[in-house]
C-alpha cells in the first residue's frame, strides 16, 4: 500500500495525472488476463495481443 500512496504523491507533486488512466489501463489489461487465463476465453484474450 505504501507503493500506492507514493505514486499518488508523485503525481500531486509533479502535475504528471495524465500517466493515471495509463496505469490503470495497464492494471486492467493485466487483471483480465489473469483471471481468464484458465478459462474457455483464454484464446481468444490472447489473439488480441
Amino acid at each position: 500500500m505504501n507503493v500506492i500512496a507514493e505514486f499518488f504523491l508523485f503525481l500531486k507533486s509533479r502535475k504528471r495525472f495524465w500517466l493515471l488512466p495509463l496505469v490503470l489501463f495497464l492494471l486492467m489489461i493485466g487483471l483480465l488476463i489473469v483471471l481468464v487465463q484458465g478459462s474457455a476465453l483464454a484464446p481468444f484474450i490472447y489473439t488480441l495481443f
